[in-house]
């Protein structure tokens, strides 16, 4: 490993050492099957990983974002994935800025304990994409309840959950001042929906990643299952978008210098026409300019969750370090492809599933485009551009 130690080393190498348990073999075998790493998501529960952000008061740990980044970087850093996980980190902070002390004190601890999780979100539709203030989920007050109908896509972690947070719209787009208002968030029971209003159906995709599209017909959530003021649960979803990007884009980092190790380590041992490929500059040159790019996006990850830890603006260190990251690290995943030639393409050596792996961050949680837009205009002042 390079790297000098930091300030977050025991945390590091605590990590490290519960994931030396889950090595290749196993992710390569799951992802063989297509199956979900559930003994590998129950021993970061049982050793209080996932609980990093929720405050002591509640049994969690209290880390800043910052420490719980280096959670997530040290997950993909050691050949796994955090894309099992990273749900159960972020997804209670909507419940934990937004919810009365009535729904903190009853889901809080038993996340932190591991009793309950909380992996999934449910925002995305099949029609709006990015476009969240078109969602046409609606949830309709009756009698004391929330009658939602519509449909969600791209919902992960939902068969490996017990809560979920819905977003959905509560007053139609026609009658509201600004189309961000009058959406709502809700905790959903997932043990009570499931079957009884709400379906769900697998999308089988590239990376083995539980994924799924849900229908909703006539599910009823109580009322004491809304988040915060109706009609305001598109600024709560906000306001946990920044530690999520942050977390994922210390996912694609741990990941980044995993493929920089893999590369490096295959160069020196690797020999053809009688002398290591590694130094050849052919070879060494590309790996060097991926260190190169993921050390820098790793200096933003930091003044981004700094800036989070203070409680300063960070919306646009945070939307730079997910680009950054994820740029850097499919940039290092496609030289440690390349490195490894032929080879790469061979599951034992774990290089093309995390190749598919790092891939996805260039499109989810928030693509590049949508980056490049929120840059421009929170930044740069340019005209908005949709």
């Amino acid at each position: 490993m390079f790297n000098e130690p930091d300030a977050y080393q025991d945390i590091r190498d605590a990590v490290r050492q519960l994931c030396q348990q889950f090595p290749g073999a196993y992710f390569r075998a799951l992802d063989a099957e297509r199956a979900y790493p559930e003994a590998f998501v129950q021993a970061l529960i049982d050793a209080g990983w996932l609980a990093a952000m929720i405050p002591e008061e509640y049994g969690g740990t209290g880390l800043g974002l910052a420490a719980a980044s280096v959670i997530m970087e040290e997950i993909n850093r050691s050949g796994a994935n955090a894309g099992a996980v990273h749900g159960q980190m972020y997804n209670m902070g909507t419940l934990l800025r937004s919810g009365s002390k009535a729904q903190k004190d009853k889901y809080l601890p038993a996340i932190a304990a591991g009793k309950f999780r909380i992996q999934s979100m449910a925002v995305t539709e099949p029609t709006t994409g990015t476009d969240t203030t078109q969602i046409k989920t609606t949830a309709v007050k009756k009698d004391g309840r929330y009658v939602v109908n519509g449909q969600k896509v791209w919902i992960s972690r939902v068969q490996h959950s017990d809560l979920m947070v819905l977003l959905a719209r509560t007053t139609p787009l026609a009658q509201v001042k600004k189309k961000s208002e009058g959406m709502s968030v809700f905790i959903v029971d997932l043990h009570q929906a499931i079957g009884h209003g709400l379906e769900v159906r697998p999308i089988a995709n590239m990376v083995n990643h539980e994924t799924n599209e849900l229908f909703f017909e006539n599910l009823e959530i109580a009322e004491e299952n809304l988040i915060g003021q109706e009609g305001q649960g598109f600024k709560y979803i906000l306001d946990g978008l920044n530690a999520e990007r942050t977390l994922i884009a210390a996912e694609c980092i741990g990941d980044g210098y995993w493929f920089i190790e893999r590369a490096r380590q295959y160069a020196k041992e690797r020999v053809v026409f009688g002398r290591p490929i590694g130094q050849n500059q052919g070879v060494q040159f590309p790996i060097a300019d991926a260190f190169i790019e993921v050390e820098a996006a790793n200096l933003m990850r930091f003044e981004a969750a700094r800036r989070f830890d203070a409680n300063e603006a960070c919306g646009a260190q945070a939307n730079m370090a997910k680009y950054l990251a994820a740029k850097a690290s499919w940039e290092a995943a496609n030289v440690c492809l390349q490195t490894h030639g032929g080879f790469g393409f061979a599951t034992e050596y774990d290089v093309e599933r995390k190749f598919r792996e790092t891939r996805l961050y260039q499109v989810a949680p928030i693509s590049t485009n949508l980056i490049y837009s929120y840059i421009a205009e929170h930044v740069l002042g340019l005209p908005r551009s949709f």
